[in-house]
């Protein structure tokens, strides 16, 4: 083979080579499996002046799958009825730890009615061990919370659901030289307590989400979806997916025990609905 020949056979069996690369990398990039989610706090506005309308235009977004952050004055029975009407489904629900601590009965009861998997504590409110303290918890008080979540998950479990907790970014805070994060994660029992991670308070935090779910994804079956932006004071602004800094890429992919995900869109630029239908769309698109 002459020389001029040898160089046009590696160059073009070369470039074969590398689209078969990329082809293969094509094929290895999945849609993500899980239902798309919204967390319904997301349109609490509308939800709360048209209940039924509103359930109908986050179907019609795309959305099958929803979390509860309150019921807007609905029984359970109506609020099963408007779901199945729509052709979804509630799989979790958020209640404060105060609530769950002295009303968990009344609603498991409604959580079996309109068919929940998931309840979430959605933020320990500034609990503490002392009801007459003020200010926020300590590292004591959050290790005496880390029990009310044993306590409260193994009802839950014996009514035939999971409980979960939910983060902001006190929980990612570090007091005495200890992550409360990684307290709560150490001090609750697995068998009795999930976690949902809320990705854009962990970024927000200065933590990268992957590190957690790459370490024990299994403990974390829910997310939260949201996108931050940072603000001309240097705070992190929520925007709508794809508009900021998170790369859902590397956060889906490590999160290899998850089983669903919610999208929160707490603030907005534009109406709701048009951008939950934005936030839909996202996640249809990515792939891992």
């Amino acid at each position: 083979m002459s020389l001029t020949s040898r160089r046009t056979f590696l160059k073009t069996t070369g470039a074969v080579a590398a689209a078969a690369c990329v082809g293969v990398g094509r094929m290895e990039a999945k849609p993500l499996k899980q239902p798309v989610g919204l967390q319904i706090y997301s349109v609490r506005t509308l939800m709360a002046k048209d209940f039924d309308g509103t359930l109908s235009k986050i179907r019609s977004a795309g959305y099958e799958v929803l979390e509860a952050a309150g019921y807007y004055d609905h029984t359970a029975a109506d609020f099963r009825k408007a779901l199945d009407k729509n052709g979804m489904r509630c799989v979790s629900t958020h209640h404060t730890l105060h609530v769950l601590q002295t009303e968990l009965d009344q609603w498991i009861e409604y959580g079996h009615t309109i068919g929940l998997e998931y309840m979430v504590c959605s933020s320990s409110g500034g609990s503490h061990r002392d009801p007459a303290a003020e200010g926020e918890p300590s590292l004591d008080d959050w290790r005496w919370i880390a029990g009310e979540f044993n306590r409260i998950g193994e009802k839950v479990k014996a009514a035939g659901m999971t409980f979960g907790v939910h983060n902001h970014t006190p929980e990612l805070a570090s007091l005495d030289g200890v992550m409360v994060y990684d307290e709560l994660l150490r001090l609750t029992d697995p068998k009795l307590v999930v976690f949902e991670m809320d990705a854009g308070w962990v970024y927000a935090s200065g933590h990268n989400p992957a590190d957690y779910l790459s370490k024990t994804p299994e403990r974390f079956p829910l997310m939260h979806v949201k996108d931050m932006v940072r603000g001309p004071e240097g705070k992190e602004k929520i925007t709508v997916l794809g508009n900021g800094s998170i790369d859902y890429r590397p956060i889906m992919r490590a999160a290899t025990g998850l089983k669903y995900y919610f999208v929160e869109q707490e603030e907005y630029d534009m109406e709701p609905i048009e951008e939950i239908h934005v936030d839909a769309e996202y996640m249809r698109k990515l792939s891992v």
